[in-house]
């Protein structure tokens, strides 16, 4: 597989694989961990989990404007996974919420998450510009868009296994303390903590009892509070002690980059070659052309990109709700299906590699821009795809969910093949358009701003996670196949767009 790539290449996809483990442990339970442990609404959730992975990616701009600015992007690289190892270490923190210390433990939380988001804006970015380097040599500029598919294979390796640990440790430790894994419970607990039985639903009230009942291994529950305190302490207790193997990843993770540090390129090193060299006013002003064409094309994939990931990242947010609610998860935690994307990647990626290569000897290889344009089709095909099975199945929203009785919602549920299917679609699309998207950024930044340039791509990111939480309040309020629709007809749009400007792109990476 790294046969005619870079020798570094290797060292930073085993350093970025490290990092992303340790990140997918808490990524895949953090949107229903914040509804267990605070208790919050699918759109209140979403909100906090939008401005934290919109600040994981807006942060990468500034990470990359230290890195440019100290022409230092090791240290920053380093320094970033020490931040999140900090970060990770005050999530592990076992604390009990309640309404005493309700807001103080959420800030506490959300500070933490700062701290990751932060350390990811000062690593994620600068380590892709650093592989980017790698491939400015004439010997491997060929090979950059594979380069970045073997890259980006790695991080989802991280991934592959990570969404298994957290529900893996909650559930033991269920089992430690008498209980058994319920995904409706928590709510549950919450609601009845609120408001007390005699202000609680009725429905919701006689499927606490029941549900308390079937996971007590005592089969008696004589106090509901007591059971509900207790059960979701122990619950979310479970799930913070996963993230200690976050903390431990990250060292991993900075150990391995710190060894192979020095077989590192750096970004600005073609900068120095340019000192003393003289242009004439004519060369100057073709340069100065040169670099617009090129900012203005990065500026054009970024808009696009925008509305991809608004659309594929809700695999955080509204389609694990989802996969709690309506997917057949008895055997399977919810949080455990998010590794069916990053399984998909290393399994399809050598494929579509294979795909490309194929008719690159042919001369008929898609250029990038055209990649990014078929990528959006197949994920508005995903969604579509999800929307006519939520139609046809009569999947109402979340807040008309909550108001039926238990088995009138094991009725609603859905084969896992379901969740399987939008996920297989979503992840060849991200296979055309997330590694592709880091080339593409590669190849049209100048040298001097790689740094920058990658955190823009990763700001483009960030633009559409902040709208994240449409997802949620949808999913919320919605008609289920109305909140897939409009994830399938922003897809479309973003594809009719970025075909408008396939000529132009290829145009302006035909020069570099």
């Amino acid at each position: 597989m790294f046969k005619n790539h870079p020798k570094g290449l290797l060292s930073a996809a085993l350093s970025n694989m490290g990092e992303r483990f340790g990140y997918y442990i808490m990524n895949a339970v953090l949107v229903l961990f914040l509804s267990s442990k605070f208790g919050l609404a699918p759109a209140t959730g979403s909100l906090i989990y939008s401005f934290f992975y919109a600040g994981i990616y807006v942060l990468s701009l500034v990470g990359g404007i230290i890195a440019d600015k100290r022409s230092n992007y090791k240290g920053t690289i380093m320094t970033g996974l020490v931040v999140m190892a900090v970060g990770y270490a005050l999530l592990s923190i076992p604390i009990m919420s309640t309404s005493s210390n309700f807001v103080y433990l959420l800030t506490f939380t959300c500070f933490a998450l700062f701290l990751i988001a932060f350390g990811n804006g000062l690593f994620k970015g600068n380590l892709q510009a650093i592989v980017g380097q790698m491939y400015d040599d004439p010997k491997y500029s060929k090979r950059r868009d594979a380069g970045f598919q073997i890259f980006y294979v790695f991080i989802n390796i991280g991934g592959l296994i990570a969404p298994f640990v957290a529900p893996i440790l909650r559930s033991w430790w269920l089992s430690k303390n008498g209980f058994e894994y319920n995904s409706a419970l928590p709510e549950l607990c919450h609601a009845y903590l609120d408001n007390g039985a005699a202000a609680m639903d009725p429905t919701k009230l006689a499927n606490l009892e029941q549900l308390a009942t079937q996971v007590s291994h005592s089969g008696v529950v004589e106090n509901l509070g007591t059971f509900s305190e207790t059960y979701l302490n122990v619950f979310n207790t479970g799930v913070h002690y996963s993230f200690i193997a976050s903390v431990a990843a990250m060292l991993i993770s900075l150990v391995i980059f710190a060894v192979n540090k020095k077989g590192f390129p750096n970004p600005t090193g073609k900068k120095a070659a340019d000192c003393g060299v003289s242009y004439t006013a004519e060369e100057k002003s073709k340069m100065a052309k040169d670099l617009k064409q090129r900012i203005m094309a990065l500026f054009a994939v970024l808009g696009v990109a925008i509305f991809f990931w608004f659309s594929f990242h809700q695999n955080g947010v509204s389609l694990s709700y989802f996969a709690r609610d309506f997917v057949i998860t008895e055997k399977i935690a919810p949080e455990i299906w998010q590794c069916i994307n990053p399984l998909l990647v290393v399994l399809l990626t050598p494929l579509v590699m294979f795909i490309f290569g194929s008719l690159s000897k042919k001369g008929k290889e898609p250029s990038t821009p055209m990649k990014i344009a078929i990528g959006m089709a197949i994920a508005g095909a995903g969604y579509l795809f999800l929307s006519i099975i939520s139609y046809i199945q009569g999947l109402p929203s979340y807040n008309e969910y909550m108001t039926l009785t238990e088995s009138a919602q094991l009725g609603l549920k859905l084969t896992p093949w379901v969740l399987i299917g939008i996920y297989f679609f979503l992840t060849v699309a991200e296979l055309f358009i997330s590694p592709l998207g880091l080339s593409f950024v590669s190849k049209v930044a100048p040298k001097n701003m790689q740094g920058l340039c990658q955190g823009l791509w990763l700001t483009a990111t960030a633009l559409g996670n902040i709208l994240l939480f449409l997802g949620g309040m949808m999913y919320e309020s919605w008609d289920l196949w109305k909140c897939w629709l409009v994830f399938t007809i922003v897809c479309i749009i973003s594809m009719v767009v970025m075909l408008s400007m396939v000529r132009w792109l290829e145009r302006v990476t035909s020069n570099q």
